[in-house]
């Protein structure tokens, strides 16, 4: 009978030196090639500077297209992604840095999307407790595109890497990145 694969509880994000949108997560002794900020890594994250925050994080769920991504069974919490699903990001509005329902007249990221990139998003505690306006809003890890261009700030791993890594991940996983 195959050993099953060992539960991750911590993924590591370092930059690439000299490729501030590139960079590589490190868990249970593999490396990933991910997507982040064009900015790089930033302790200072501010909303639209294009970088990554540092610090350590939680996952705090996974939002998932079942019309597009296979059901599988996870440990951390999750729920299906649905047309109406957004998050905000407006540092003036009340919801900044939550998930709304749209229409929603602030300004928002849809998360139901035609690129594929948030058939599987997985949401960073960054900027929620406490929850400051203007430090920076919807940081995801989420599916790269096929060339790992720069996200908005996002950490992005290619789609396969993300359901091999998905299952694995613990329900207390800690990212750290920086």
């Amino acid at each position: 009978m195959p050993k099953k694969p060992a539960k991750i509880t911590v993924l590591r994000v370092k930059g690439l030196p000299g490729q501030p949108g590139r960079g590589r997560v490190h868990c249970a002794g593999q490396t990933i090639v991910c997507a982040l900020g064009p900015a790089g890594i930033r302790r200072a994250k501010r909303e639209g500077d294009g970088a990554t925050p540092a610090g350590r994080f939680r996952l705090v769920k996974a939002m998932i297209r079942a019309d597009k991504a296979a059901k599988q069974p996870l440990l951390i919490a999750h729920h299906p992604l649905h047309r109406w699903d957004g998050w905000c990001d407006d540092p003036s509005s009340g919801q900044y840095n939550r998930p709304i329902r749209l229409p929603f007249a602030a300004s928002h990221e849809q998360l139901w999307r035609s690129d594929d990139l948030y058939d599987i998003v997985i949401v960073l505690d960054h900027n929620f407790v406490p929850r400051i306006r203007k430090h920076g809003s919807a940081i995801f890890l989420h599916i790269a595109k096929g060339d790992f261009s720069p996200t908005a700030g996002c950490v992005a791993i290619a789609h396969a890497a993300m359901r091999r890594l998905l299952p694995r991940l613990a329900r207390r996983v800690t990212v750290t990145i920086g």
